[in-house]
């Protein structure tokens, strides 16, 4: 990918951050990238995966995530601080995306204990989806959560999703008819920076993105291949509130929409 077009979108997420809490027009990020408003738009997506709109949205809840982790602040301070007016707005944004209200995410300790899925309509063409989880060039992942989810952001309700305590093949079942996104997000493999990560920001260290899958009745989708990496700055932020993985590690189920599910070695 251009250089030039990575370095601007990279000008713009920082600027981004730096003003989490001030408005923030497109014609702001446009300036900021030296592109027009159009361009902008369309190379922003394409780097990311996601419009500017969406990224900076999920930037300021990734920044509520922290801070309800690592301050005493209240939900309505933590609310404005992020960029936000009205708290109502806040929470039942940060409920839809992160999966809990802001004060149990913080009573949690940033972690859930039962993950919930979209159920769409149900198909008789639904299908499973099935591949490998291969190793990032450096560093060792620890459990690997794989969702299935309708764009480029782990945010809400993944479709379908599955748990691997290590990297190998995963199957994913009875995933409906539809275009869905695959994503798979893991923490570090040490117990002790694993708690750390969860204290400090919990945000996952290697991910992978796969999509989208087009689940036709007629067909069987071919295997996938995903690569973890270290996330990097052009990675969306993963809202969603994770399943304590630290669990996982020494578990061999997993609660899901109720169900305990096998968690696969």
């Amino acid at each position: 990918m251009d250089e030039v077009i990575e370095k601007a979108v990279e000008r713009v997420i920082r600027a981004m951050h730096e003003h989490l809490g001030e408005p923030i027009t497109i014609d702001d990020m446009a300036r900021t990238a030296m592109f027009s408003k159009f361009h902008f738009s369309r190379m922003f997506q394409r780097v990311t995966g996601i419009s500017p709109g969406r990224f900076l949205s999920a930037m300021r809840l990734q920044e509520a995530k922290k801070l309800l982790l690592s301050t005493s602040l209240t939900v309505a301070e933590i609310s404005h601080q992020v960029g936000y007016n009205s708290i109502g707005t806040f929470s039942s944004r940060f409920r839809s995306s992160v999966g809990v209200s802001p004060t149990e995410y913080r009573q949690l300790g940033g972690y859930t204990h039962r993950l919930s899925t979209h159920v769409p309509r149900r198909d008789q063409g639904a299908l499973s989806v099935q591949g490998h989880v291969w190793p990032p060039n450096s560093g060792q992942p620890g459990p690997i959560f794989i969702g299935l989810f309708p764009d480029r952001i782990v945010q809400g309700r993944p479709v379908r999703c599955t748990i691997r305590r290590s990297i190998g093949p995963f199957t994913i079942e009875d995933v409906p008819v539809g275009s869905w996104h695959l994503m798979a997000h893991a923490a570090p493999a040490d117990y002790d920076e694993l708690h750390r990560a969860g204290v400090v920001d919990n945000q996952e260290r290697f991910v992978a993105a796969h999509g989208p899958i087009v689940i036709r009745p007629d067909s069987t989708p071919r295997p996938v291949d995903l690569w973890l990496r270290p996330r990097c700055i052009f990675d969306p932020p993963v809202l969603l509130a994770p399943l304590d993985l630290r669990a996982v590690a020494y578990s061999t189920v997993v609660s899901v929409i109720g169900h305990r599910w096998p968690v696969a070695a």
